[in-house]
């Protein structure tokens, strides 16, 4: 098995403990954390998730962006694993997709879609102290960072995780692009000189 295969198992055995009031709690949490970063207070456009299981809830976060008026991309998994992306408009307007996953159902916007926003909320399992993010392993995060990357875009990159999934070393290969930061429960912390100054 490999390291990052290796680490992933234990994480998201970590994840499996948490209680439904566990994440609850943190997302309300997260939100806040999140909302204050100076990234996603200005941005006018910013591409998200809808969490799902025991993953840093985003449901709280999703509702305060909208509710400010920015205008939230959600993925939609295509079928050769790439992301596609719909306007978040509210959660009545979430289906049930593949893997339980949850998307909006309105009218997708293209892969191409991404390279509009100010900044991207990253899925993820865990970030060392570098902003090397490891994620589920599926690529599509992927494609997207490479998207932006050849495009010459330069969104915040954020990553919404539990405090102890910041760790010391996340195993790094060729393709991997590290985050700008990372909220969790504790607060931001930021990754790249000339970055968002700390806000806890």
């Amino acid at each position: 098995m490999s390291e990052k295969a290796t680490l992933r198992r234990d994480l998201l055995a970590a994840r499996r403990l948490l209680t439904s009031e566990d994440v609850r709690r943190t997302a309300a949490v997260l939100s806040a954390a999140a909302s204050d970063v100076p990234e996603l207070a200005r941005a006018r456009t910013v591409a998200a998730y809808v969490s799902v299981g025991r993953e840093p809830g985003t449901h709280v976060l999703l509702d305060t962006l909208r509710a400010r008026g920015v205008r939230v991309l959600l993925p939609v998994l295509m079928a050769d694993n790439d992301l596609d992306w719909a306007l978040f408009e509210g959660v009545e307007h979430l289906v049930p997709a593949e893997r339980g996953l949850l998307e909006p159902d309105g009218a997708r916007l293209g892969p191409q879609a991404v390279l509009d926003a100010d900044a991207v909320l990253l899925p993820g399992l865990a970030v060392d102290g570098r902003g090397m993010r490891l994620g589920r392993g599926g690529g599509s995060y992927d494609r997207v960072l490479a998207r932006l990357a050849s495009a010459g875009a330069h969104p915040a990159l954020v990553v919404l995780l539990y405090d102890d999934e910041v760790v010391a070393r996340v195993p790094e290969e060729p393709h991997d692009h590290p985050v700008d930061a990372v909220v969790t429960p504790a607060g931001a912390r930021r990754f790249r000189p000339g970055t968002m100054p700390r806000v806890s």
